[in-house]
């Protein structure tokens, strides 16, 4: 349990973007073929595509909502626009990847101009199907009050990893 929670501590996931919370779901994330843990760093062009997402274990008679945020805008040292979404699908079956949602929010492929950026996926379990709407915005969006909103309850599992801009010299 502490290896899943240190670094979302470490990597202030846990106070920036959700409250101290009870990881119950695995969820894995894939770019391509790569998978990774919290705290990985990728070049914004090698996450520019939809990630393959997948819930492991549960039920696949409970649903799940997905949301992909960046806690950093416009940069780390001064995030005032805090946060900003990314990406939204919901009625996710338990035991099957987000392509089995529904997508509220289309992915948006992470693009920092300033600074080291962490882009944090936090997966909800939902207490029905259809109960979970797109918010107005992508800016100021924040987690914990699209959580309440929707009556969906602490995280379930959570991932992030960290991207910063990409010079020409670092595409090569």
């Amino acid at each position: 349990m502490s290896r899943i929670i240190e670094p979302l501590n470490l990597g202030r996931v846990i106070g920036d973007v959700v409250d101290d919370f009870t990881p119950t779901m695995k969820m894995s994330i894939k770019y391509h073929t790569k998978k990774f843990c919290n705290g990985y760093e990728f070049c914004p062009s090698s996450v520019a595509t939809k990630p393959r997402v997948e819930i492991h274990g549960g039920d696949m008679r409970k649903f799940y909502t997905l949301v992909m945020t960046d806690p950093d805008v416009p940069g780390p040292g001064d995030p005032y626009l805090r946060e900003h979404l990314h990406w939204v699908v919901t009625d996710i079956p338990g035991t099957t990847d987000a392509s089995f949602g529904r997508e509220l929010v289309s992915y948006k492929f992470p693009n920092p101009s300033l600074g080291i950026h962490r882009y944090v996926f936090v997966l909800f379990k939902q207490k029905m199907r259809q109960t979970v709407h797109a918010p107005s915005s992508r800016d100021r969006f924040n987690t914990r009050t699209f959580a309440l909103e929707h009556e969906l309850g602490p995280p379930v599992a959570v991932v992030f990893f960290n991207t910063q801009r990409e010079t020409t010299s670092r595409k090569m």
